[in-house]
């Protein structure tokens, strides 16, 4: 191709300037090397390294300090904003393959006729819904990604992929839960790889310290007293179902032969047996091992509520605390921004005619000299009991205290027992 007289010219021009520059460039031939290649020769493959042998487990980080995030107020809405400061969140979009739109007029509160039957929903911003894995059946190393913000739950999730496979799957993140970090589950059974770590070893306590680790998916039966758990789960095979919102957790008491065992080690230690000092049996200790009883395949859980329940010893349950534990103090700052959720305005009954609440209508502030009740005519203020005393659930060892008196009482039994811990330190 011909190249414009213009630019000749201006290469003639510069030419005297530029002596070693050439109007046109051309490849130029080369020499071949024709020798062959050296002979590839075999090099023995390094060992293998037992993954388990060198883990380093991970730091617990503490509790971050109570911060959240305010704003300069160039707007009304802006002045009463507060959130939490989660800088090490993902700024982009979620992993499209694990989501799907949330679409449908259950958005509104509707059911398949129209009806509304969930009130103070509707409208919002558009979602996607991340497909969660609650189960975690899937064994191996996994490696987290990111940790994303999720708009169908208070908690953060974590996106992780398999070592083995690369297959990516949405988590509930643990509190302290970063990037880089590795998990595991042990729903299938302990891998050959940390029995040949351990060696011979078989002890819980050896096991417990290479699993028992922070975002773990363990079996309640492997998890040590004492240890705060979130994602429990209520039937053996089943997945997760409490404890999942943010900042809820749930400790681990074990099982009741295991309580019994630390009573008396606890009675042994403090008070003289008058049985031993004169010479009589060996004690509850000395018996051997008893077969399992139907006791021992339940491990006691306490929930945050106060709630200590029965559960499975093989029921799955995730290692510290769920992630976000700042949620509840945030403060939206306008009513705008609760329309961006879906959450529509709840109306004072008072406010209303008299045909769409009993405490409606009249002249001026007045309900008619009635109980308080709702929009149906039912008592809201525990004056309209819902649960049957017949119908008791046998799972539940201690009910979650229901009033301030027995809230009080377990409050001042949990310092008598902090206090004789400290005593018994000292």
């Amino acid at each position: 191709m011909l190249q414009p007289r213009v630019c000749l010219r201006q290469a003639q021009r510069l030419r005297p300037l530029f002596p070693h520059t050439s109007l046109r460039h051309y490849a130029e031939a080369q020499a071949i090397n024709h020798t062959p290649p050296p002979p590839i020769t075999a090099t023995t493959s390094p060992p293998e390294v037992n993954p388990y042998e060198s883990t380093i487990r991970p730091e617990d980080t503490p509790e971050p300090p109570f911060q959240l995030r305010s704003y300069k107020p160039r707007t009304p809405g802006i002045r009463h904003l507060r959130r939490p400061v989660n800088d090490h969140l993902h700024k982009g979009r979620a992993y499209l393959p694990l989501t799907f739109p949330r679409k449908g007029q259950h958005i509104g509160g509707r059911n398949n006729s129209g009806q509304i039957r969930v009130r103070h929903r509707g409208n919002g911003a558009k979602r996607r819904i991340r497909i969660i894995d609650f189960h975690r059946n899937a064994p191996g190393k996994h490696t987290v990604e990111r940790i994303e913000y999720d708009p169908g739950r208070s908690a953060h999730i974590a996106l992780v992929h398999n070592n083995a496979t690369g297959e990516k799957s949405y988590i509930v993140a643990a509190q302290g839960m970063r990037a880089g970090e590795q998990v595991e589950s042990f729903r299938a059974g302990i891998p050959q790889l940390l029995l040949d770590a351990l060696g011979e070893s078989t002890d819980a306590g050896m096991i417990a310290a290479k699993t028992a680790w922070r975002g773990n998916c363990l079996p309640l039966h492997m998890i040590p007293t004492g240890t705060l758990v979130h994602n429990v789960g209520l039937k053996r095979g089943g997945k997760a179902q409490l404890c999942r919102s943010a900042g809820t957790f749930a400790m681990v008491l074990g099982t009741q032969q295991q309580q019994q065992q630390g009573e008396a080690e606890r009675e042994k230690e403090g008070v003289v047996v008058a049985a031993a000092a004169a010479g009589g049996g060996e004690g509850r200790g000395g018996e051997g091992e008893q077969k399992r009883g139907k006791k021992d395949l339940y491990v006691q859980v306490r929930l945050k509520s106060g709630e200590v329940r029965r559960i499975h010893r093989d029921a799955c349950a995730t290692v510290g605390t769920a992630s976000n534990s700042n949620y509840n103090r945030r403060q939206l700052g306008k009513a705008g921004r609760s329309r961006w959720l879906g959450i529509r305005p709840t109306v004072r009954g008072l406010a209303m005619n008299a045909s769409d609440h009993p405490h409606g209508g009249g002249r001026g502030k007045s309900k008619g000299n009635v109980h308080p009740v709702s929009i149906w005519g039912q008592l809201t203020k525990g004056g309209y009991k819902t649960r049957s005393k017949r119908n008791v659930n046998r799972f539940v060892v201690q009910e979650r205290p229901r009033d301030r008196k027995s809230i009080t009482k377990m409050k001042k039994k949990e310092k008598k027992e902090k206090m004789k811990k400290n005593k018994n330190k000292n």
